[in-house]
Formats: structure tokens, sequence, C-alpha cells
């Protein structure tokens, strides 16, 4: 995708079929996790307000979505994610296996509590 998109929505509808139902579960697990986030496309990908100053960011690639900045996590809550951590602040789900979802939410909580 190396277009601009003024919408999330926008965003998810230009995705490649085969990242759609993924990108929506993503967003809709986060938004679930932190009510009324607010959301908006940042550095061209959806971005969902966890907190006040850290934006959750979710994208599709060929072969897998991925979360940013996903920062160090609880010793519990990081061996859960570490499977899907490739760097110190990126975790990818590839889109040939089932994404995790509720540990998605429990990201997106994480994440909310520790950044407000």
């Amino acid at each position: 995708m190396a277009r601009t998109f003024e919408t999330v929505d926008e965003y998810i509808a230009a995705a490649d079929p085969s990242a759609r139902e993924a990108l929506t579960r993503l967003r809709e697990t986060i938004h679930a996790a932190v009510p009324d986030a607010p959301e908006k496309v940042r550095y061209d990908m959806p971005a969902i307000a966890v907190a006040e100053k850290h934006w959750l960011h979710f994208a599709a690639w060929k072969r897998h979505v991925g979360m940013y900045p996903v920062s160090r996590l609880e010793p519990e809550l990081e061996e859960r994610i570490r499977p899907f951590r490739t760097t110190t602040s990126t975790v990818k789900f590839p889109l040939a296996a089932p994404i995790p979802f509720e540990l998605v939410g429990e990201v997106a909580r994480a994440l909310a509590a520790t950044a407000s």
C-alpha cells in the first residue's frame, strides 16, 4: 500500500483481502480493550490512542500484520507475546496462522495501564 489514507476505514478497505479480516479484528480488539480510544492514521497506518500520548499502530504486510510500538511488558505477558516479537518494539502475527486476539487485548490494556 503506497498511498496515503485519511481514515482507518480507508486503510482497511485498501488492504489485501487476505489481511482485511485480521486488521478489522485487531481494531475491534484494541477498541474493546481500551474503550473510547480515538483512532487516526499516523505514519500511513492505523493507530489507536491507548493512552494520552501512546498510540498503538497496526499495519498489514504481505505475510503478516504488525503492531508498533509494543514496549516491554510484565514478565508473564512478555513471555506469551515473545513468539510474535521480532524487535524490541515490534510484534508480528503471520496471516497464515491464527492470531491470538485475546492476547492482543491484554497487550493493549497493559500498554494503556503503563502509559497512563
